[in-house]
């Protein structure tokens, strides 16, 4: 069987580089033939089929009316995208298409491309962006559905892309186009790596196929910590979604008084270093044993999201390291840490709550072990690669008439 996998970035970005490597590198392993579509870039891996690669696209860079409107032309169809991946399948005639973070720079309508000429489809929804023109259903860092509920031109209304209204028009009447064009909707299966995330997705496509398949992480070549740990730990991104004012916030209000690392950066980044000087800010850190040791020595891992997660990565790596995890009650977290078993859920925003739950962990030692096996044996048993593989394959298998 031969896979095409397309994403738009052939480097490590963020969460769903990381599963679209996973899952393309296994492919690989088994024995599958993969091929790659993508777009150039300085960061790229190197990968035989980037003669095929369409070209950088950068909508920041856009300068004056005409550049702004061939940007924004590019943004909701890519004709060079369509044609590039109409070449690559014609000479590489694939079984599957599966599609990973395509929006924008490749746009949904190589799906269509895809489609006409044949192929299964597959689209791995990582984020939002079905249901949500801005990505994240969030509105000055609060949950929003009313692009979900109600008109896709709320993005506009509401100037959802950094208050921008050029940019916001452009998402809205992107949304209007994938809406017209049925893009979504040819696709043969959409994975939700939640059944949070498919239930939502089904509110806007009810008829389509929606299966979960969670991420995964390879259990093999993680080696769980061997003590309880003498810190807290935050990884991530820096903003006012993923909770990290909360979390600095319950720090002070702490009787324990534990040390919380902050590892990550963004735009809140300058202004949580000025407010609070209890945590260590430690700023973005690459994948690698250095940030792995940072995991493997934590009493656990904090996840304080104030949005709708997804299946966080950052919730599985705690727990391949046998970590626990104090995470938001929202989204698809509560479906990965069980509370009072793996770790403990707090309500998003509370921080007091959170503090709390902050305390136990700082004053119980062999709790938080506890919690942290417990946590490793449901990674083992639920979130392990090898896992997420086999489901997938079968689901491969199923749409091409393969048995086994």
């Amino acid at each position: 069987m031969k896979i095409l996998f397309v994403n738009k970035f052939f480097f490590i970005k963020g969460g769903a580089e990381t599963v679209y490597f996973q899952e393309r590198d296994a492919m690989l392993q088994s024995g599958y033939q993969v091929v790659d579509f993508s777009m150039k870039h300085v960061e790229n891996k190197p990968s035989p089929w980037e003669e095929f690669f369409v070209q950088n696209v950068d909508y920041h860079d856009s300068h004056g009316l005409m550049g702004r409107v061939r940007a924004g032309v590019d943004f909701i169809y890519n004709s060079q995208a369509c044609a590039k991946l109409n070449t690559l399948l014609l000479r590489e005639r694939p079984d599957i298409v599966h599609f990973h973070n395509i929006y924008h720079q490749i746009t949904p309508a190589v799906i269509g491309v895809a489609k006409r000429f044949g192929c299964k489809t597959v689209l791995t929804a990582h984020d939002y962006k079905i249901v949500c023109p801005s990505y994240t259903m969030l509105r000055d860092g609060r949950v929003c559905e009313e692009c979900l509920t109600g008109s896709v031109i709320n993005a506009f209304r509401h100037r959802c892309q950094q208050g921008d209204t050029f940019k916001s028009l452009l998402l809205s009447l992107e949304a209007y186009w994938q809406k017209f064009a049925r893009n979504y909707a040819m696709l043969d299966c959409i994975i939700a790596p939640s059944e949070f995330m498919r239930q939502t997705l089904l509110r806007k496509l009810p008829h389509t196929r929606i299966d979960v398949i969670v991420n995964g992480i390879d259990a093999s070549t993680t080696v769980p910590g061997d003590t309880a740990g003498d810190y807290f730990l935050y990884i991530g991104r820096l903003s006012r979604e993923k909770g990290v004012s909360t979390l600095a916030q319950a720090q002070q209000k702490m009787t324990q008084k534990m040390p919380l690392k902050i590892v990550g950066d963004g735009p809140l980044g300058k202004d949580l270093r000025a407010r609070f000087s209890g945590p260590e800010f430690l700023g973005y850190m690459k994948h690698g044993e250095a940030l792995n040791n940072l995991i493997r020595g934590a009493r656990a891992v904090i996840v304080p999201s104030e949005y709708y997660e997804n299946c966080s990565m950052s919730v599985l790596e705690a727990m391949a390291f046998g970590r626990p995890v104090i995470g938001g009650n929202i989204g698809g977290i509560p479906e990965q840490i069980r509370d009072n078993v793996d770790g403990y859920l707090v309500e998003p925003g509370d921080s007091d709550a959170l503090a709390q739950l902050m305390d136990q962990l700082a004053a119980d030692p062999q709790r938080a072990r506890d919690m942290g096996m417990s946590a490793r044996q449901r990674l083992e048993e639920k979130y392990d690669l090898a896992r997420h593989m086999q489901v997938l394959q079968a689901l491969y298998q199923q749409l091409v008439g393969v048995t086994t």
